[in-house]
């Protein structure tokens, strides 16, 4: 069970085909307009009520690039998602009547965790970022700014405490409809860390090794790759164009949002033609286009399949970005717009696989960042960028890892427990 972007919801298409791979039925429960991401990985679907990409492009979705730091970005999102939230509860409960375990999002884990007590399901939440208490790093939500070991701590205590505060209405109305008994959102999260609730995380431990201050429970497993069918292929217009020259640099920013998409396309486009560089350009939902013959515009593709046959990847940072170009072995330079961007941002580039980090809130506001852009496109692409040796070894050793393994012996245990 999840909700959110898209990059909210690939990254489970891969852990679900894994677990049916391993034998179980397996249903994705999200909003309707993923339904294809779901049939394309062969899993059962439910969907929820929203669509993401028009709350978004709403005028409230469109508050969030007014704020600069990471902590208004989080008061206009909770304001935002607090409207929403409990028109998630009905089609939860109907889902979650047709299975035996629940594994759950923290988009949607107070709902959800509210329906398994109600139903006496066991239930294991799936995190795509780190987000328990920790010495060593702030929450992701609030940025890569380190505010010391306390301070690292009570942010993530605060951020928690704040998601808490938005389902606590639906989730008091949920519990009694179920009959379940009446605890509070705080106490639930407290019960579930002293019954040490397995929380696996779904990212490589090469990129964040696990904190040596988390209870027991909390697992990095490896990366939950977005699923691509085995025969996937790219366009024939895309890969007449990659191979009419050298590898082109893509660029892309998911399922995050623009407030002046033309000037911001324009922007980007002339700092890859400044550094002699040829653009695919997805369109996402910030509606990126280019013209010209060294630029092609496409939707939707297969990341497993694109990003290898590129010189370097130009991406927002979300969390599913991120590891796909970690995977190709390709140089990244990030543009993180924001929430969890800032701190993926700085691990890409504490481990030498990106040269630099331009925020895209100052590609279009500050003078210079273009230069600064080109720049990074040049040292990334560069025939001898340290940076794409990093990225290939690092690839190597990712390919190793399974994510998919530790999920599906919790799936088993808890199975079993029931």
């Amino acid at each position: 069970m999840t909700a959110g972007s898209r990059g909210d919801v690939a990254p489970f298409t891969g852990l679900g085909h894994g677990l049916a791979l391993a034998g179980h039925e397996v249903t994705l429960v999200t909003h309707a307009r993923f339904a294809p991401l779901a049939a394309r990985a062969g899993l059962d679907f439910r969907p929820l009520p929203l669509d993401p990409r028009a709350v978004l492009a709403s005028a409230k979705g469109q508050d969030l690039h007014r704020s600069g730091s990471g902590i208004g970005k989080m008061n206009r999102l909770f304001a935002l998602v607090r409207e929403q939230v409990g028109a998630l509860a009905d089609d939860l409960l109907a889902a979650a009547g047709h299975s035996d375990v629940l594994l759950l999002a923290p988009a949607i884990a107070p709902l959800g965790h509210a329906v398994a007590d109600g139903l006496g399901l066991p239930a294991a939440e799936l995190h795509l970022q780190p987000q328990s208490p920790t010495r060593v790093f702030a929450p992701p939500l609030l940025g890569a700014r380190s505010f010391g070991p306390l301070g690292n701590r009570l942010g993530a205590h605060a951020v928690n405490a704040g998601l808490d505060r938005l389902f606590a209405d639906s989730t008091r109305a949920l519990r009694a409809r179920l009959g379940a008994p009446p605890v509070g959102v705080h106490a639930a999260r407290r019960a579930r860390d002293r019954r040490l609730l397995p929380v696996h995380h779904g990212f490589s431990p090469l990129l964040v090794p696990r904190p040596r201050d988390w209870r027991p429970g909390l697992t990095v497993d490896g990366y939950w790759w977005s699923y691509d069918p085995p025969d996937a292929e790219l366009p024939d217009e895309v890969a007449k164009f990659i191979d009419a020259g050298p590898p082109p640099v893509y660029v892309g920013l998911g399922s995050a949002t623009a407030p002046d998409p033309e000037r911001l396309s324009a922007t980007i486009v002339g700092a890859l033609r400044a550094a002699g560089l040829r653009g695919v350009i997805q369109r996402g939902w910030s509606g990126l286009a280019a013209d010209g013959d060294d630029m092609l515009t496409v939707g939707e593709l297969p990341h497993s399949v694109l990003f290898p046959r590129t010189a370097a990847v130009v991406h927002h940072a979300g969390a599913g970005t991120t590891a796909a170009a970690l995977r190709a072995g390709v140089p990244s330079v990030p543009l993180p717009v924001q929430f969890d961007a800032a701190f993926w941002s700085a691990r890409l580039r504490a481990l030498g696989v990106a040269p630099d980090i331009v925020p895209l809130r100052t590609l279009t506001e500050r003078p210079g960042s273009a230069d600064r852009l080109t720049a990074a496109l040049v040292r990334a692409t560069a025939q001898d960028s340290t940076h794409r040796t990093r990225a290939r070894a690092l690839a190597a050793r990712l390919a190793g890892e399974d994510g998919v393994l530790p999920v599906a012996r919790t799936v088993e245990r808890l199975a079993a427990r029931r």
